[in-house]
């Protein structure tokens, strides 16, 4: 699934994203909105990550939606 289909589908995608990343809060879920920039910049502030291990974790999940 692209970040397109992703964002679009945001209301039931980001249970999903909740049990990936059980630090991310519901407030976290809801300002991201299902942006690939905005998850990626919450995902390396709860889990204190590099950029790039986040944009993997992302993309990893952007595949397996």
């Amino acid at each position: 699934m692209n970040w397109d289909q992703i964002e679009g589908n945001w209301a039931q995608i980001k249970g999903k994203a909740q049990q990936k990343w059980g630090k991310l809060t519901n407030d976290d879920l809801d300002i991201v909105k299902g942006k690939r920039e905005e998850m990626i910049g919450k995902i390396q502030e709860r889990y204190g990550i590099a950029r790039e291990q986040a944009e993997k974790e992302v993309d990893e999940f952007s595949n397996n939606c």
